[in-house]
């Protein structure tokens, strides 16, 4: 994984260790960290620090990671992955419904965090990465250009967002629904065939005739295969 600098990372958890396991690993990796072991103090810093985005611990004394996730949305385009030792579906629709980005459970892998952090900057601050290499894709979201290949896709606009969404969540199934809603946005009011409309197109750009790259699953949606 590619080291990202400039990007800022707010650590919020009551457990010491925790924090200092984080910070350590994210600082490495190259991240601006700050981190805090309460709600109120984790509020009044992210308006000074102002973070791209924020790992917040869901279980702390006082005022808690849902409350605290309600407060910081409020600050700016902040992502949030909630952490918690319950992985309970209660709890990530509370979540979620606040405005978290990702949830995870603890315990977790340091490399799934790490994962997972890349994936909220792909999709919230692509400005931030530059270019992004996932498997034979090169996307460069400040030029809008994406090469497969080595070989520079000629794109329209959409085509440029549907295939970037694809790729970056490649391997997940996509329904119609969902692509619609990333790509064309919730207001979208035309019909949803328009996606297949698009998939066709970008499979003869890849010359991808025999559906391998981009696979389409029968009442599913589609899914990019990169292995």
């Amino acid at each position: 994984m590619q080291k990202l600098k400039g990007i800022k990372i707010l650590l919020v958890d009551d457990e010491p260790n925790i924090l200092e396991f984080l910070e350590m690993g994210l600082l490495n990796e190259g991240f601006e960290v700050q981190k805090a072991q309460d709600g109120m103090t984790a509020v009044t810093m992210a308006k000074q620090f102002q973070p791209h985005i924020a790992v917040l611990d869901v279980m702390m004394p006082g005022m808690d990671g849902f409350e605290v996730c309600r407060m910081l949305k409020k600050t700016g385009n902040i992502a949030i992955i909630m952490l918690t030792a319950k992985d309970e579906v209660e709890d990530r629709v509370k979540g979620l419904t606040l405005g978290a980005d990702d949830y995870m459970a603890k315990p977790f892998s340091f490399e799934e965090l790490l994962a997972r952090i890349q994936a909220r900057i792909r999709n919230q601050f692509p400005n931030l990465m530059g270019e992004a290499v996932i498997g034979p894709f090169c996307i460069d979201d400040r030029r809008k250009e994406i090469q497969y290949d080595d070989r520079v896709l000629e794109l329209s606009p959409t085509e440029y967002e549907l295939l970037k969404f694809m790729v970056f969540n490649q391997g997940m199934v996509l329904s119609k629904t969902m692509i619609l809603d990333k790509v064309w946005g919730y207001d979208f009011v035309g019909d949803e065939n328009i996606v297949e409309v698009y998939i066709r197109s970008l499979r003869d750009k890849l010359n991808d005739k025999e559906h391998r790259l981009i696979r389409t699953l029968r009442g599913s949606g589609y899914r990019v295969d990169l292995s």
